[in-house]
């Protein structure tokens, strides 16, 4: 299917202009690569955006067919750092100016564990007297757990919706209340009521997905009004359902690569001055992943944090890639490939999504 690149220079884009952007091959492809990148540098500008990352648990109450970490895997090694692991892991953030982080798990909801994540934010924020922006990546919750973690210091939430097709989730999750569409949009719906800026994403290659399914996705992300996004391809997990059962289904690698691709494109185009990642799943398919998702729309990136010793217990799926050296070196190797780029790091700046400032001023003034 050919794009008409008029398409690209349209402000508004319905579902039969993303189906296309997302099948375009070859010129056509990079014709969108490209007016992404031009979009991405006039709304957000040079700077590409640090969250460091913090896995700190790998326990989880849920049991998705596709995910590594599933309650039900006996094979994986559990871990739980403790919390003076995670607040050295979030001095570094600090010493080395990330001005942002995300605090990751496996879905639990135990009192024990909300009491342990509203201390741990009002712990962080002591630590480096508010200059950490916190992001939580920890499930789905109640309204009155969102409230707390909120007025303790957590500004930013990630929940990720998977897929936006009802049907597709299901055949992707137990049918049980603990794994429900519903519940999971519901609570997407509480976070950006109370406050947060809310992020979401989706995994591009599902066994069953339609490039029609992945248009309503980024249809979804604008309708929403999301203010960050993280996705990246489907990658399959040893142990798991889903990798057993479907692997007839999947698409090759390098087209869950392509796609991914066209997605953080085809959604900068979409939603211009939101915050785009450039996930970790894309690099294990080409370890040059992120640097080329931030080429084509992306504007954030995660380094690691977790210690070393734990750092390959968090495996959502095979052959997750895992920064060589400290971060420093890290740093370092990242600027040398971005410089020739004409982008720079955003040392000491939380990043704040441009769409959520003017979407909160919009909601004040009204």
């Amino acid at each position: 299917m050919e794009v008409n690149l008029s398409t690209l220079l349209n402000p508004y884009f319905s579902h039969s202009d993303l189906v296309g952007l997302l099948l375009s091959e070859g010129d056509q492809m990079q014709a969108l690569f490209a007016r992404a990148n031009q979009i991405k540098s006039v709304y957000t500008g040079s700077k590409t955006y640090l969250r460091g990352l913090i896995e700190f648990t790998n326990l989880c109450d849920k049991d998705c067919y596709y995910c590594g970490i599933r309650h039900s895997n006996h094979a994986i090694t559990r871990y739980t750092l403790p919390d003076t692991d995670i607040l050295a892991a979030v001095r570094m953030a600090d010493q080395y100016k990330l001005g942002s982080i995300v605090l990751q798990s496996g879905e639990q909801s135990s009192a024990i564990f909300v009491d342990r994540i509203t201390n741990l934010l009002h712990s962080i924020d002591k630590a480096t007297q508010g200059r950490i922006a916190v992001t939580l990546c920890v499930g789905e919750q109640t309204d009155e757990v969102y409230l707390k973690w909120f007025e303790a210091g957590a500004k930013r939430y990630l929940l990720r919706i998977e897929t936006t097709n009802p049907l597709l989730y299901r055949s992707i999750h137990p049918q049980n209340k603990l794994h429900d569409y519903y519940r999971r949009l519901d609570c997407l719906y509480s976070l950006k009521r109370i406050g947060y800026q809310t992020g979401t994403g989706v995994m591009i290659g599902l066994p069953g997905q339609s490039v029609e399914d992945l248009a309503d996705d980024l249809l979804f992300f604008e309708e929403f009004g999301i203010d960050m996004v993280g996705m990246g391809p489907y990658i399959e997990s040893a142990n798991t359902p889903l990798a057993e059962s479907q692997k007839e289904k999947l698409l090759p690698l390098k087209q869950r690569y392509e796609l991914s691709l066209k997605m953080i494109a085809a959604l900068r185009l979409l939603m211009r001055d939101i915050n785009i990642a450039a996930t970790t799943a894309i690099e294990t398919i080409n370890p040059q992943g992120k640097v080329y998702g931030l080429q084509v729309g992306a504007n954030v990136i995660m380094p690691n944090l977790t210690p070393a010793i734990y750092i390959n217990r968090f495996q959502l799926y095979d052959n997750k890639p895992v920064a060589a050296g400290n971060l420093p070196d890290y740093l370092g190797s990242l600027e040398s490939h971005l410089q020739p780029l004409n982008l720079q790091l955003g040392y000491g700046e939380s990043g704040t999504s441009a769409y959520f400032e003017s979407r909160k001023q919009f909601e004040a003034n009204c």
